[in-house]
């Protein structure tokens, strides 16, 4: 099918952009357009070009060749606050909050509020508690620092943030990948709102539902290249998919073996923590991959983090092939074979301005080490080792990891923690905000841990990847596990249902457990 060519009325046109990096093509010879009152999805996997593409539009980083058009003048954007001014706003994947401000300081940052020409700091107030209301978030409390949010509520300041900028082209990147179900929902509907007041919205996202649910218009990426343009219901998910990766996916998901369950790698009994979670008693077998469930905010993540020893106070047993163990510390975790895959990549996972290698090598010094001292032969190898067996896709060893593309940054994680040869592997939704292709690499890569002998609690907001990837799902409902599913249990309608903390009855009603 031919690509839809741009319309007249476009709001945006970009003709033969391009754009390298020390050689490496980002984009090559682009021609894109989108209108106003339209939401246009840009698709592709991680290091298509979907990133140099926003950013050039958003005056990040300038094109090597090419033209750019906004309603119908030439433009060029010498620098975001540029853009912002001609009303191109964008909301990148990596938060850009101050995290010792407050919420009303962060979202006014650019231009705050004045009286007699100092900061009027109840004005600045009552700006973002409307703009957090615009979205239907009136729980964020204005004079809350940024720190002290949780991943989900930072993704609502700066998209409260962008929204004070007045956009006439917003362009929202990975922007719903933190957020809570329920604030998703909000989202749409900001959405729909600026949609029919006009505003021309970029909408890039990994989530397939999303996409189908909210674009008119999308557009493939593949290699720094435009692939087609199509329009809402023109293309299946398996033909876009197909046109993103440029191959056939024969199954999503790894077969699930046959295993008998044996003597469990992890059991848990009565864990408690605070309130927040309640007499969690829960076992793992060796070779077992067993999912978190639930709305999110209902323990899992606490859950998780108890068990790589990042919370005190934490009562019960936690029992490692048999043996009680106290992990009182991340580092006391870590040497009874406990790994921990955090849930923000990029302020719990990676050290940014180092290299590839340093955050590679930083959870294994001990076994590089010849005394005090890293060796360096030792350390390139298994540093070596680990790209390789993770196909994580670099310049240099030596390069910092910020310049990776999101979905090499989370293998850069995982790769951490594996060259620690973990028995248990603590996954905190590993796959938010990385392409198809990487989520196949990634799920492939559980399964084949799991063969290894390796225990796996895997926490997903997703629930066809629970569904796809887990034997057995345990679903989490104000602080305890209210159900587990396995076999032909393991459905959506299962999930949700316990999930709600409800039974799902014969008769397609609905009964409180």
């Amino acid at each position: 099918m031919p690509s839809v060519p741009p319309t007249q009325q476009a709001f945006l046109a970009l003709s033969g952009i391009s754009k390298r990096y020390a050689g490496v093509r980002a984009l090559e010879g682009v021609d894109f357009a989108c209108e106003r009152g339209k939401i246009h999805a840009v698709l592709g996997e991680n290091g298509a070009g979907k990133s140099t593409l926003i950013k050039i539009i958003a005056g990040v980083v300038q094109p090597d060749a090419g033209t750019m058009r906004l309603a119908g003048n030439e433009v060029s954007f010498a620098s975001p606050s540029a853009a912002n001014a001609a009303g191109v706003v964008c909301i990148f994947q990596e938060l850009s909050l101050m995290p010792d401000l407050s919420v009303a300081d962060n979202i006014s940052i650019a231009s705050p509020p004045r009286r007699f020409g100092l900061i009027d700091a109840r004005a600045q107030r009552r700006r973002a508690e409307a703009l957090l209301a615009e979205i239907g978030c009136e729980d964020v409390n204005p004079l809350m620092r940024a720190r002290d949010l949780p991943l989900s509520r930072r993704q609502i300041v700066e998209i409260a943030k962008a929204l004070g900028k007045k956009p006439q082209l917003l362009i929202l990147d990975e922007a719903t990948s933190a957020l809570t179900s329920a604030d998703v929902e909000k989202v749409y509907a900001m959405l729909a709102r600026l949609k029919s007041e006009g505003v021309a919205i970029l909408y890039i996202s990994h989530r397939m539902h999303e996409v189908e649910a909210l674009a008119d218009r999308a557009s493939v990426f593949r290699n720094g290249r435009h692939i087609e343009t199509f329009d809402k219901g023109m293309r299946s998910t398996a033909d876009i998919v197909q046109l993103m990766i440029g191959r056939d996916i024969a199954t999503q998901y790894p077969p699930k073996p046959a295993r008998k369950a044996g003597r469990p790698m992890l059991a848990l009994e009565n864990l408690s923590w605070e309130g927040r979670l309640d007499r969690i008693s829960l076992r793992i077998g060796a070779g077992q991959i067993v999912g978190l469930g639930g709305l999110d905010g209902q323990g899992q993540k606490s859950l998780l983090l108890a068990l790589f020893g990042v919370l005190r106070g934490v009562s019960g047993r936690v029992m490692v092939e048999d043996r009680e163990v106290r992990a009182g510390s991340p580092a006391a975790a870590k040497a009874v074979g406990i790994a921990l895959v955090p849930e923000d990549r990029k302020t719990e996972g990676l050290m940014l301005p180092m290299s590839i290698a340093d955050n590679l090598a930083i959870a294994s010094l001990g076994a590089i080490s010849t005394g005090p001292f890293v060796d360096s032969a030792k350390e390139d190898a298994a540093v070596k080792r680990a790209i390789a067996r993770l196909q994580i896709k670099i310049g240099a060893p030596t390069d910092p990891v910020s310049t990776l593309s999101g979905g090499n940054q989370q293998k850069v994680v995982l790769a951490k923690w594996l060259m620690t040869d973990p028995r248990i592997i603590l996954l905190n939704d590993p796959t938010r905000g990385i392409d198809v292709g990487t989520k196949q690499e990634l799920y492939r890569l559980m399964r084949e841990l799991a063969d290894q002998g390796a225990a796996i609690l895997f926490y997903s907001t997703d629930y066809d990847e629970l569904i796809g990837c887990c034997d057995r799902v345990a679903i989490m409902y104000d602080g305890r596990i209210v159900r587990e599913l396995e076999g032909s249990e393991l459905t959506e309608t299962n999930i949700i249902a316990s999930a709600l903390n409800i039974d799902a009855t014969a008769d397609g009603g609905v009964a409180h457990a």
